[in-house]
């Protein structure tokens, strides 16, 4: 039977369809939305004379990535403020505050962020650093992690923190030896400053959105999950935005968004999230995903381990970290929210943070049965051994972050020490958790690390970040790059619920892109050097010539 010809094709070079059947094609046909065809010179016969074709030529076409993990309004707002990101050292960081504030004379606080804690003397930057800098106005900067901020004088004393504040219970100010506030502030109390920062406006979101998604389809990214729609501390909903860009249709990729459980209540709030799900359902966006914080982060001694810390000296402290829901609630919870139809989304860094999620996975898989819910787990810094297999068990996906499994200051000097060497060697088992046969799907977390797919890639299978070349990092966990691939495609496509997208095969959604070579024909050290030439959403191109 005659077939009308294709709006688009691919044709020319290597096609990697993520499909374990039928992996690799070099020519695809799209019309509408959609792809209409996989194959080789048979598909050509689709090119009519109003079809557009890009000649791959050698170039490697694959499925459109996809965040599993990301922040993409916040960090769109962070690229408009006093960035930080770039700077190397101390004196960088402080060089880079005193240029914006100079710059900005008249903004009545210096807001934003993106240090990184080894930058400092024990991860730990001081008020008087920023007073030298920022004398005369309150200034409120977020570490690269967003578990942890950095303030000056001005600031504590509008925020009336002295001395004699006690720490908030999800919290902790950091002090000097005489109990005064060093100007560091961890988890919950940062919220003591941030509630007193002038608050984002519509217009600051949606144009951080926008500025967000021109960057992240740039990197190739179709689609991705914002790991928090919702109040946070004292950080805005950024739902407005979406809805707004999905109205007018400036929303070119797929969002799924994960409503943030709020932890200092409980299933009461269920019912607001209940309406908030229907509300935030529109054509690329919707809300059908709860984001439960279980821990901290290691750094700052907040990720929840089932042992304690240890001190510089080797020994173990008093401090085993913070779980920030009951686990007995959680289980509570997670079984009412799965019942419901909820996603779970779960931060989870340490290894009693790990247990206590997948136990509330396992107790609504209890109660409810094996519900299509997909529950993830986020961030698996420290598993144990015992409960890699459980996540196959269960049907819960290792949502990974591998640009965090490398080498580094932070691993190295904030982080190693204190968790001791046998338990330093369970750090992100991405290879651990594959031949265990679970699900595994990947993300960045950006701002927190870069947004770029392609370096998440080559730090999975490396186990060196792109431009390192320091030791291996747990050389036993890498990966091959389909595996990483894979994670990033397909893997992301099922936790988000886009089983239509994730693979290039006839019938699912023509999202697409194109590298400038075939990163299989080169040395694995060499991955990080690809970059993306088109991205394409439904057949449409949203970035490239």
């Amino acid at each position: 039977m005659h077939r009308a010809p294709a709006d688009l094709v691919f044709t020319g070079g290597p096609v990697h369809t993520a499909d374990a059947a039928h992996t690799r094609a070099t020519t695809v046909a799209v019309t509408g939305e959609r792809i209409t065809a996989v194959g080789h010179d048979e598909v050509r016969a689709l090119i009519g004379p109003r079809t557009e074709v890009v000649d791959l030529a050698g170039r490697l076409l694959i499925p459109g990535f996809q965040d599993a993990h990301v922040h993409p309004v916040t960090a769109g707002q962070e690229l408009a403020r006093c960035d930080l990101t770039g700077a190397g050292d101390a004196a960088a960081t402080v060089a880079a505050v005193r240029a914006y504030a100079d710059g900005h004379p008249d903004r009545e606080w210096i807001t934003g962020g993106g240090w990184s804690m080894e930058a400092f003397d024990r991860g730990a930057p001081t008020r008087q650093q920023l007073d030298t800098v920022v004398p005369d106005r309150p200034a409120y900067l977020v570490n690269r992690d967003h578990h942890g901020a950095w303030v000056n004088s001005r600031a504590l004393a509008l925020a009336g923190i002295t001395a004699r504040t006690p720490d908030p219970a999800d919290g902790r100010i950091e002090r000097d030896e005489r109990g005064e506030p060093t100007g560091l502030l961890q988890e919950g109390a940062m919220d003591l400053v941030a509630r007193h920062t002038p608050r984002s406006t519509p217009a600051d979101r949606l144009a951080g959105l926008l500025r967000a998604q021109r960057l992240l389809h740039a990197h190739g990214i179709t689609a991705w999950q914002d790991a928090i729609i919702g109040e946070y501390g004292s950080m805005d909903d950024v739902s407005d935005a979406y809805l707004t860009a999905d109205r007018d249709g400036s929303l070119t990729a797929r969002v799924t968004g994960a409503l943030w459980w709020d932890r200092e209540r409980g299933s009461e709030q269920i019912p607001e999230l209940l309406a908030r799900r229907s509300e935030l359902s529109g054509r690329n966006f919707r809300a059908g995903t709860v984001k439960i914080m279980q821990d901290g982060v290691a750094e700052t001694g907040t990720a929840a381990l089932l042992a304690p810390y240890l001190d510089a000296c080797g020994c173990a402290t008093a401090n085993s970290g913070t779980s920030f829901v009951d686990p007995a609630a959680l289980c509570r919870y997670v079984t009412e929210l799965d019942a419901l139809g909820f996603q779970t989304h779960f931060h989870a860094l340490g290894d009693r943070a790990v247990r206590e999620a997948l136990d509330a996975v396992e107790a609504a898989r209890a109660a409810n049965g094996n519900t299509d819910t997909r529950p993830h787990l986020a961030h698996l810094q420290i598993v144990h051994p015992d409960d890699i297999p459980r996540f196959r068990a269960l049907g819960a996906t290792a949502n990974i972050q591998p640009l965090w499994a490398a080498h580094e200051p932070q691993m190295d000097e904030l982080t190693i020490p204190f968790l001791g060497d046998e338990r330093a060697a369970l750090q992100y088992p991405f290879a651990a958790l594959l031949h265990s046969g679970a699900t595994v799907a990947a993300g960045s977390d950006w701002p927190v690390s870069s947004a770029d797919p392609l370096h998440g890639i080559h730090t999975a299978v490396n186990r060196v970040a792109p431009g390192g070349d320091g030791p291996v990092f747990l050389p036993g966990q890498r990966i091959s790059l389909t595996d990483a691939l894979t994670a990033y495609t397909a893997g992301s496509a099922y936790v988000n619920h886009l089983d239509d997208t994730g693979g290039i095969r006839a019938g699912a959604l023509a999202d697409l892109v194109v590298l400038d070579r075939d990163p299989y024909a080169a040395p694995a050290e060499e991955i990080a050097r690809t970059r993306v030439l088109g991205t394409y959403v439904g057949g449409r191109r949203v970035h490239g010539e």
